[in-house]
């Protein structure tokens, strides 16, 4: 879920519990004689307790923040938004009835979440008789991976499941990217173990998905509406999560600011010193007007690019939204389909309202969620050549310039037409603007004329060498055929 903060990594520790998690897997892979014992063995394990990866005493970080768990309880996510998450026991008291329930994908549907669901109906159990699903309710199960079904088996988990009404999918991916069997129809409401909910995404763009634990979809699934199994109790001390930043250690964390705030004073005056020693005799500079350095521009590279603005007013706008995860892996859809389906989970009317040759426009993370090519191939498709936004999602960014998309962040220009449009009446997702952009590349400058005729512009960075050269190719794949061709 790293993507989801913005960020193309996250980095874990070693510590004991994930060297015990290795040891189980390396043994399961063993015993099954499992392709994986090649990659997760106790020898690389032993390696990996000789060599752990830990950070340098001496690291720096922009933002420590710590969470006691011992102050969480279980969160539903949703619906429709994994950023909206509110804790289990109020939901339960709304009654939430559902349609669907769904234990499934790469995320939570391993052996051990379907030994915790299962654990769930085992306890309902009554009279030597197993526990059934809720009248009514669809539950759908697929195990993570073939391998992850076979251990579920060989523990007798997956046949309380199947036992319980479940109806089994294949291993591998399904309903949590809106593909194959039991998705969510207009107006239902389903509760998942996946990890992506937006609109759309598990099925119908009108439905509603929440997303939970496997305890709790199983908890769902017997009583037809968002439930819990009843294990987990509040600490009567606690009214609230703690989170923050720092450790959590007052003293650590007061020690630790002190030093930061030394830190960055004595780089503040070395800052000033370096600068005033690298300016003194040197006279000052010229205007931009008379000193303007102009950027390299390659061969087949365009100068400039001009349209009008077609403006998406939404922050957060997802992959999903800009292109539906149901026809991902739909090899057979030609570039014109892909057209009418760009930004179809954003707003059904993106199709009619936008035109080859626009400027899209949209707020901030642009393009958060998974990471998909077709969330810039889609664009591309719709004859869009330029994707404008506060900011984008890190996986998006680099995507685009793997396809030949290009795109930049000008908070200022999302910020004025906000203002613009902010008291109007029409509450359009999409709305043509009668405004104008034009990015020189050579000037490094974006140049903005608004419908009244009021033109600003903005300096922008460089665009580096090697990335017109992949745009002037159509993307990495053929930057890197010409490579080779080039070596041959």
């Amino acid at each position: 879920m790293t993507t989801e903060w913005g960020a193309l990594s996250g980095l874990f520790p070693v510590d004991e519990m994930l060297i015990s998690w290795y040891r189980a897997k390396a043994t399961t892979a063993a015993m099954f004689d499992s392709p994986s014992k090649e990659r997760i063995n106790h020898k690389r394990i032993d390696e990996i307790v000789e060599n752990r990866l830990v950070a340098d005493s001496c690291s720096a970080y922009a933002k420590e923040l710590y969470l006691n768990l011992s102050t969480l309880s279980p969160f539903v996510a949703g619906p429709n938004s994994v950023k909206v998450a509110t804790p289990l026991n109020i939901l339960e008291a709304q009654n939430i009835r559902l349609d669907k329930a769904y234990l499934i994908s790469c995320t939570n549907s391993r052996a051990s979440d379907i030994a915790a669901a299962a654990r769930v109906f085992r306890e309902a159990a009554k009279d030597n008789k197993p526990a059934r699903i809720h009248p009514g309710l669809n539950f759908y199960i697929a195990a993570a991976s073939i391998p992850e079904q076979q251990i579920a088996e060989e523990a007798g988990d997956w046949q309380v499941l199947l036992e319980s009404g479940a109806q089994p999918l294949p291993a591998g991916c399904g309903p949590c990217i809106g593909l194959g069997t039991g998705l969510l129809e207009a107006g239902e409401v389903g509760i998942s173990a996946s990890n992506r909910n937006f609109p759309g995404r598990i099925g119908d763009k009108s439905s509603k998905a929440y997303l939970a634990s496997p305890e709790v979809v199983a908890a769902s699934a017997l009583q037809g509406q968002i439930a819990g199994p009843g294990w987990y109790q509040k600490l009567e001390s606690v009214n609230k999560v703690l989170v923050g930043e720092g450790s959590g250690d007052r003293t650590t964390d007061k020690a630790l600011s002190i030093e930061d705030a030394l830190n960055k004073a004595i780089g503040d005056v070395e800052s000033i010193i370096a600068t005033a020693e690298s300016t003194a005799g040197q006279p000052s500079s010229p205007t931009a007007a008379e000193d303007e350095n102009l950027t390299n521009v390659l061969p087949g590279f365009p100068e400039k690019i001009e349209g009008e603005i077609v403006f998406c007013a939404g922050d957060n706008i997802n992959t999903d939204g800009i292109y539906p995860g149901k026809y991902t892996y739909q090899d057979s859809i030609t570039k014109e389909s892909m057209a009418e389906l760009c930004m179809e989970n954003y707003d059904a009317k993106f199709r009619m309202t936008a035109k080859a040759g626009d400027i899209l426009v949209a707020g901030f993370n642009f393009a958060c969620g998974s990471s998909r090519e077709q969330s810039s191939t889609a664009i591309l498709a719709k004859q869009i050549p330029l994707v404008v936004a506060g900011s984008f999602g890190n996986i998006f960014s680099r995507n685009s310039i793997n396809n030949g998309l290009l795109g930049i962040e000008v908070p200022r220009l999302i910020q004025r037409l906000r203002e613009t449009y902010k008291g109007s009446a029409e509450k359009a997702l999409t709305r043509r603007t009668g405004w104008k952009l034009l990015w020189d590349f050579r000037r490094s400058t974006i140049v903005v004329t608004e419908k009244d005729g009021f033109t600003w512009e903005q300096k922008v960075g460089e665009l580096p060498l090697n990335v017109q050269e992949i745009i002037v190719c159509g993307g990495f794949e053929n930057w890197f055929r010409s490579k080779i061709k080039i070596n041959d």
